[in-house]
């Protein structure tokens, strides 16, 4: 919880900050003269749009990481959640449609018990770099507030190091992800990203990746996918 708290403090403080440096346009007149002031417009350069995006967001537990896959064989836990953060380049062919390359980046912790020749546990070491290609659909309200809703496809590049003997193990795992929000414009050129969102790794255990204490034979090779729900956001930038 004090991870949250400290995630959404971060977006109100910079949506704080870059409300502070919106500028308006300042007009000299005479004396006796009525002028309305509005704030700069600049103009739209042609071809695609261009964004860039920063993400901080807070992830969730996964309570339910389990794998049955002999009578005797099995491994049981949970994947913590923990502060999550990265970046997208988007580019917007059309003004409400985006195709956007996105890195993510966890490090948490997996305590598991499975069996290897008796019940044994272990709080695993846990890193993930998340790549997507995001389809991102936008709905334009009004010129300051923009709901959007997108669809990730990509990988999942894990690594697991368990701390009591120093083994480490890695894999590369198909990932897909949802997420739903709204951009809130400060100005033209910036605005501040609140998000909801859904990850999940696909069989993220086996096939290369194991819970186990490291050696011939000593690995846990059963599958299992699983889901980490993130809420936070963070920051976009209109570059073009």
């Amino acid at each position: 919880m004090k991870k949250l708290l400290t995630v959404i403090l971060f977006l109100g403080l910079s949506g704080i900050i870059v409300l502070a440096q919106t500028t308006q346009t300042v007009v000299v007149v005479q004396p006796g003269q009525t002028v309305q002031v509005v704030p700069a417009q600049r103009p739209t350069p042609p071809g695609p749009s261009v964004r860039l995006h920063a993400y901080a967001t807070y992830a969730f537990d996964d309570n339910s990481v389990d794998s049955y896959y002999s009578a005797t064989e099995y491994f049981d836990g949970k994947i913590k959640g923990g502060f999550q953060y990265g970046g997208g380049l988007e580019v917007l062919p059309y003004p409400a449609v985006g195709v956007e390359f996105v890195y993510l980046r966890l490090d948490s912790e997996a305590p598991m018990e499975y069996y290897n020749n008796g019940v044994k546990s272990a709080n695993f070491d846990l890193a993930q770099n998340f790549l997507f290609l995001s389809f991102n659909k936008y709905v334009n309200v009004n010129p300051k507030v923009e709901p959007f809703a997108g669809f990730q496809l990509g990988m999942d590049i894990i690594n697991i190091e368990n701390p009591s003997n120093g083994y480490t193990e890695g894999a590369t795992k198909f990932a897909w992800g949802a997420k739903l929000g709204t951009h809130i414009w400060v100005n033209e050129k910036v605005g501040l990203k609140l998000q909801a969102s859904l990850l999940s790794a696909v069989q993220a255990v086996g096939g290369g990746l194991y819970f186990g204490t490291g050696g011939a034979g000593a690995g846990i090779t059963g599958f299992s996918s699983y889901y980490q729900f993130n809420l936070g956001g963070g920051l976009v930038f209109n570059l073009r």
